[in-house]
């Protein structure tokens, strides 16, 4: 369900709705015209909602893709179109809100559910990469900016973002600077292995890190290509660094991510029958 298709900057802007468990979840889809399109999913951040990757959605979109970015049910700090309480918010729970928005877009007449790209941010980038592992949805390729795989081992230690608790016995409601979240967010994670549970996933793989940031180590995103290449490593699975990178790209940083998304999903393209590779300019460090 939704309102009427608008045309902005040679797409189609419309706001959707689609619910998990009785809960609401808002967001927004764009797309070029055209029948058959692949489909493109964007996960926001911790606190944040849908406007914080809307530019991702939209990239993608001109590329071809129908694109859908949305609020995680009880996932923003700020003005959320999803419903849901932030005390009842998880990683997992966020999952399943992952995985009703791609049943929504593989529903629609215009879209190819042969073919799917998952990108998220932060937690959003540690969710997508456990949808994706899961196997149960086309995947076709995964990209994660700077994802917060660290966020197991913030639970285990009773420290995560603004968040101080005793990690053996996590009180009810756990106050994390604007956002109260429930004790369900970090026993979600306390037992998990978050490399392990990530590697299953066999497609292709785009990691963009920053090397300053603070929230989430960069080893964490070095690590996670090394469980990706341990499982399969007859796949692509690139890492590049954006040097002074901080969480969350600034500006010029921001458009160095979107040239390599672009390379990513672009660095293959069938002629003739024959799969030709571009020759693109790359930039930051490929590790």
């Amino acid at each position: 369900m939704g309102k009427k298709w608008k045309i902005i900057s040679n797409m189609l802007k419309n706001e959707f709705h689609c619910s998990r468990e009785g809960l609401t979840i808002g967001g927004t889809e764009y797309r070029p015209e055209g029948d058959n399109l692949p489909i493109a999913i964007v996960s926001h951040g911790f606190m944040a909602n849908q406007k914080s990757v809307r530019h991702y959605a939209k990239l993608l979109a001109s590329m071809g893709y129908a694109s859908y970015c949305f609020d995680f049910n009880g996932g923003s700090a700020v003005k959320s179109k999803s419903s849901g309480k932030t005390v009842d918010m998880s990683v997992l729970t966020e999952v399943k809100d992952l995985e009703a928005v791609i049943s929504y877009a593989k529903e629609r007449s215009y879209t190819n559910s042969e073919q799917i790209v998952l990108m998220g941010c932060s937690q959003g980038g540690f969710v997508s990469a456990l949808e994706a592992a899961k196997g149960q949805e086309n995947i076709q390729k995964l990209i994660l900016f700077y994802p917060a795989l660290c966020i197991p081992d913030d639970a285990r230690a009773g420290s995560m973002m603004f968040a101080r608790f005793d990690p053996k016995n996590p009180p009810e409601v756990i106050n994390c600077g604007p956002m109260k979240l429930g004790k369900c967010y970090p026993l979600a994670v306390m037992d998990m292995n978050p490399f392990e549970e990530i590697k299953k996933y066999q497609g292709n793989v785009l990691i963009v890190h920053g090397t300053a940031d603070k929230i989430v180590n960069v080893d964490y995103a070095k690590r996670a290509k090394e469980a990706y290449l341990e499982e399969n490593s007859n796949r692509e699975v690139r890492l590049e660094l954006i040097e002074n990178g901080a969480h969350g790209f600034a500006r010029k940083n921001d458009k160095m991510a979107m040239e390599m998304v672009k390379e990513f999903l672009t660095c293959f393209i069938k002629k003739r029958g024959k799969i030709l590779e571009l020759k693109l300019e790359k930039r930051g460090k490929i590790y």
